[in-house]
């Protein structure tokens, strides 16, 4: 790949983007290298972006690829991988590069250009070389007169601009520019920005309390912050939903009319404080395998359960130290996360350490419901599981908090932690040696004894309508009158029965059924009774024999152990920093939980 000169120390990368003809989601992006003395440079377009763990066609919406010397002259250039142009040089120059961008993957959180703004992931957007990864940069952009731009990034000299220590910082500080609602509030001594995007049914001043709630609790788990300036961004889109942390900042999408019910905005709110964690957990240490990021490649890690499932679980326990749910809503959220576990064949086949590892091959549907575990959902539950542990052992001295405050004091980028070094802390805090633990809860598939778990705060599982139904273990397609099954669980009646994803249910013992009424007409048998299930299979038209089992009918709950002891309130106490919420009855004592 060229001589081996040396080009010059800390010199300075400057983009350029035109956003002054949005409509069609396309933009013009050029981008200044300083001059090298290599024979060749190499110009990347990374080919996944942080905080998703996936391959992505980046270079997709690049076209008119185009490379010049510090005279404007025409400079030879080749496609070498998916998302690489190498430049070709005959003598030193500065290179200049520019192309044209296509951007409309807003649900990605990658680019999205339109009349009303633009949302402008480095990822997909500018363009770096290696060689000069680590220099300080420059973004300069042209917008309408209307449009308003925001980034965690420092601000430029010149309006709609902004400059950043490397590639590696504008990478992970995304910029919204366009016509916005931005607001402004301090919070344990850092400045905090809220801009939205998008009409919606969201009430900005709710929303701007709520994180500011948030944003003042996170002494509750790290001693010190990675940042002075934080800004949350969030769109109302047309259907797009998702969110993605970054190094000071984060961008929240839910669909526009999906803010007002209680529940849709707790799923917002929860998000919110998901992406703020991650600001500690994630971009200011993260395993190994992560450090530095290769974004032409993935960052392989087994600890990745703790990056995304450890930030699932403590997202709720600061908005519940926060006063923004209540306990009623706390212990909902964890009994459907139970639930779903409980729900999940796939954690008696792979381990958290395994679904780690393979999160960049990671697939959806039901073949991962059967044979996988999700970093999010399963680290959450191991997470849990952890926590609990280390009140135990320490006599409540100690928490999972302890380790992510041990982890954020010792890991500081650019070091990145291992899982001995995980376990290391574990024993440090607790005198104990956790590598048996380790290999049944973290290498090893695993199925909790949650009602074992719980007992120790006083709580237990408990199915809200004490009748069964009938089940034969399918779930229908989520459209309306629909008889395709999405997923069959596996050693249920219709998986030991032969019935797979991909076939269509049409009648039960010869006669037609309806999608809204399938479940219905299952409730016309007992358990054990066998039934015929008629099905399209590979467009044949099959009778199949299933023997229906019965199931609790209503939702898992999780509620106050009878005669809780004094014990069992102080272990609640210590990890969720709230008093008992029961009464003696059993009943939530908070009237808002009522």
């Amino acid at each position: 790949m060229g001589s081996a000169w040396i080009s010059p120390a800390m010199a300075q990368v400057n983009y350029h983007i035109d956003l002054t003809t949005p409509e069609h989601h396309s933009a013009s992006v050029s981008v200044a290298f300083p001059e090298t003395k290599n024979n060749q440079l190499v110009v990347n377009l990374p080919v996944w972006r942080t905080g998703k763990y996936d391959i992505l066609p980046t270079a997709d919406g690049v076209r008119a690829f185009r490379a010049t010397d510090s005279k404007g002259r025409e400079l030879p250039w080749t496609r070498s991988a998916s998302g690489e142009w190498t430049v070709n040089l005959s003598k030193p120059t500065q290179v200049n590069v520019s192309y044209r961008l296509h951007a409309n993957e807003l649900g990605v959180r990658l680019r999205h250009i339109d009349a009303s703004h633009a949302f402008l992931d480095a990822s997909g957007v500018f363009m770096y070389s290696p060689e000069f990864r680590q220099d300080d940069i420059t973004v300069a952009m042209d917008v309408p007169k209307s449009w308003r731009s925001f980034s965690g990034m420092e601000s430029g000299k010149h309006p709609h601009s902004f400059k950043a220590a490397n590639y590696d910082v504008l990478v992970d500080s995304p910029i919204e520019t366009g016509i916005n609602q931005h607001f402004s509030f301090k919070a344990d001594g850092r400045d905090y920005e809220v801009v939205f995007w998008g009409e919606g049914n969201y009430d900005t001043s709710q929303i701007v309390e709520d994180l500011k709630k948030i944003s003042g609790q996170a002494h509750v788990i790290w001693d010190d912050y990675p940042f002075e300036r934080y800004v949350y961004m969030v769109h109302a889109t047309s259907g797009a939903s998702g969110a993605t942390e970054h190094l000071n900042s984060t961008i929240i999408q839910l669909p526009r009319f999906m803010f007002r019910e209680r529940d849709d905005y707790l799923r917002f709110i929860s998000t919110a404080s998901h992406e703020f964690i991650h600001t500690w957990n994630v971009k200011a240490y993260r395993p190994q395998g992560l450090v530095p990021y290769d974004y032409q490649s993935e960052n392989m890690t087994s600890l990745l359960w703790i990056s995304e499932g450890s930030t699932s679980y403590f997202q709720n326990q600061l908005l519940l130290r926060a006063g923004v749910i209540t306990a009623k809503e706390y212990l909902a959220d964890l009994a459907k996360r139970v639930a779903r576990n409980l729900h999940t064949p796939g954690r008696e086949v792979q381990s958290i350490a395994e679904s780690s590892l393979g999160q960049w091959t990671n697939t959806f549907g039901d073949y991962a419901i059967n044979h996988s575990v999700s970093i999010y959902s399963e680290g959450y539950i191991t997470s849990m599981a952890l926590d609990l542990q280390l009140l135990n052992d320490t006599k409540l001295a100690h928490s999972y908090r302890d380790v992510h405050r041990k982890l954020y004091q010792d890991f500081k980028l650019p070091i990145g932690f291992t899982v001995d070094d995980v376990k290391g802390i574990l024993a440090g805090l607790t005198g104990r040696d956790y590598q048996k633990w380790w290999q049944e809860n973290v290498d090893t598939p695993k199925s909790h004894d949650f009602d074992g778990l719980l007992a120790q705060a006083g709580l237990k599982t408990h199915y809200a309508d004490d009748k069964q139904t009938i089940d034969v273990g399918i779930t229908l397609s989520s459209a309306h009158h629909d008889l395709s099954i999405n997923h069959v669980r596996k050693g249920s009646p219709a998986w030991n029965a032969g019935i797979v994803a991909g076939d269509e249910v049409v009648a039960v013992n010869g006669l037609k059924v309806t999608a809204p009424g399938f479940t219905k007409r299952l409730e016309d048998f007992n358990s054990g009774d066998k039934i015929s299930l008629t099905v399209f299979k590979n467009d044949q038209l099959t009778p199949i024999e299933v023997e229906v089992q019965s199931v609790p009918k209503g939702k898992l709950t999780i509620t106050a152990v009878d005669k809780p002891s004094a014990e069992q309130k102080a272990f609640l106490k210590a990890w969720l920093g709230i008093d008992w919420p029961f009464d003696d009855k059993g009943k939530f004592i908070n009237k808002e939980d009522d």
